[in-house]
């Protein structure tokens, strides 16, 4: 590794995960997507997949999207989408309406850091 970013796409660091298909089979497999470009993913999951596999991923605000796996090392692999994507909407929390059966989405705070404690309860060790 040279430290040189040589990539010419701004990509997203997150962890989400997805469904992705591949080439025409039924069965989907839940992945966790790692770095999110509008042009392609990396994903890490236990299916097979070779370079050059047809795949539908399912990303959540996004839906559907087709690609091309382009590379593949152990349960690590890249797939480069078929048309590019507003990568940023997969980042913000489901839009309303999502899910019928659910009244509303409550706010994630995953991504935030726990209240400080008051210092009326600490105590001095």
């Amino acid at each position: 590794m040279t430290g040189v970013e040589t990539r010419s796409v701004a990509r997203d660091s997150l962890f989400l995960l997805a469904d992705i298909r591949v080439e025409q089979n039924a069965e989907a497999y839940r992945v966790r997507v790692s770095n999110l470009s509008d042009g392609g993913m990396m994903g890490e999951g236990q299916l097979r997949v070779q370079r050059g596999h047809r795949v539908s991923v399912e990303l959540r605000n996004i839906g559907a999207v087709g690609g091309t796996v382009a590379w593949v090392q152990d349960n690590r692999f890249g797939v480069a989408f078929d048309e590019e994507i507003d990568s940023q909407k997969a980042r913000r929390p489901l839009q309303g309406g999502e899910d019928p059966a659910s009244p509303g989405t409550a706010p994630s705070w995953a991504h935030r850091a726990p209240r400080p404690p008051e210092p009326t309860t600490l105590r001095k060790i």
